[in-house]
């Protein structure tokens, strides 16, 4: 009777250490504000979705694309129109301090650390070139570049792969796709054979998401206005084509171009934002054969530039860099169909919407 007392204790006890573990978990969005020298925070209600505006985080010069390091600790910043990067603590309260501020050249349009966050990756859409910065221990960044590789005009994204060891950087100019190795402990990037994979003429591989458990690779198209999957070998370290699905209606006619692609953490679904026919794409992925199924469109704020889905996969947030809004919508997890829940003012040119769960 004694040992079945204290076992209830004990998993009661285990319960109420998960439950408060679990509260202790918060969630915080950050959007980047190219018409201000801006990063606004806001809380993420984990329940409901509804964001409330926390803090408003001074910058240098505005703010592009936001990332931060695995365990989020630390948040950096491309500021695009300085030719910076710019490394801050993430605080307890959501908030952020500025750790340092580097030169980095013309345009740093697109900044990921690699898996083990020693290392900031960075795509320069005019120096046309990628570099990497090492990560100290404060979450400062080296004065100076680890590396930088020549590369060709508007390189927009790098991101390694699962393993660590492949990096891949679209080139909306070229239509191109450059292929590295990586090296996760010196951080040097090499070139793997061949370098470019070409993607064909008024194609425009912009940015990429990898498949959580298959060998895919997604990219979109910014000119062709479509969804692109490509086939990963990793004992290459190659990719090669496997299909091309349409971002927009075919009865759309007026001028549209792709922006960012994400992927839901259960690899179910993959999204891609229109600008002009202002809405995101939805597909799901096939859970037999991995090829993609269109879900079509979901109407979204005006020049949705950039947008994300929170950690948790139950929400995706989309920025309207010309309404200067942000919508807020539920997945629905099974579908994958997109709910509209809310839309708020954020700011003047909402560029890149970044979320963080913390402990």
């Amino acid at each position: 009777m004694m040992f079945a007392f204290l076992r209830c204790v004990a998993v009661f006890a285990a319960v109420l250490c998960a439950q408060v573990t679990a509260s202790q978990a918060r969630e915080f969005a950050y959007v980047s504000l190219d018409g201000e020298n801006r990063i606004a925070v806001y809380s993420v209600n984990e329940t409901s979705g509804k964001l409330t505006p926390r803090l408003d985080i001074e910058t240098p010069s505005p703010p592009g694309g936001l990332t931060s390091d695995p365990k989020n600790r630390f948040l950096f910043a491309s500021l695009r129109r300085a030719g910076k990067l710019a490394s801050f603590r993430i605080n307890d309260d959501g908030g952020l301090t500025l750790i340092n501020v580097v030169e980095a050249g013309a345009d740093p349009a697109f900044v990921a650390t690699d898996r083990t966050g020693r290392f900031l990756l960075t795509a320069y859409y005019v120096a046309a070139k990628v570099s990497v910065h090492r990560i100290g221990e404060d979450g400062s960044l080296s004065e100076e570049p680890l590396q930088e590789i020549a590369t060709d005009t508007k390189a927009h994204a790098i991101m390694t792969d699962a393993s660590n060891r492949l990096a891949f950087v679209p080139h909306t100019g070229p239509n191109a796709i450059y292929q590295f190795r990586f090296d996760e402990q010196s951080g040097q990037l090499s070139p793997n054979e061949p370098l470019i994979v070409n993607t064909g003429d008024n194609t425009g591989p912009r940015q990429l998401a990898f498949h959580p458990k298959r060998d895919l690779v997604f990219f979109d198209y910014e000119q062709g206005s479509a969804i692109a999957a490509f086939n990963l070998d990793r004992k290459t370290g190659r990719v090669s084509f496997r299909e091309r699905l349409p971002s927009i209606p075919a009865d759309f006619s007026e001028t549209n171009s792709n922006a960012r692609i994400e992927i839901h953490p259960s690899g179910d679904f993959v999204y891609v934002a229109n600008r002009g026919h202002d809405s995101l794409a939805g597909y799901r992925v096939d859970a037999q054969t991995g090829r993609l199924i269109s879900l079509g469109q979901t109407p979204t704020e005006p020049t949705p530039r950039g947008f994300t889905i929170e950690p948790t996969g139950r929400f995706l947030y989309a920025a309207g860099q010309t309404s200067n809004r942000l919508a807020s919508f539920r997945i629905d997890q099974k579908s994958g169909a997109l709910t509209r829940l809310a839309t708020c003012d954020v700011g003047q040119q909402p560029w890149w919407v970044h979320v963080v769960r913390i402990r």
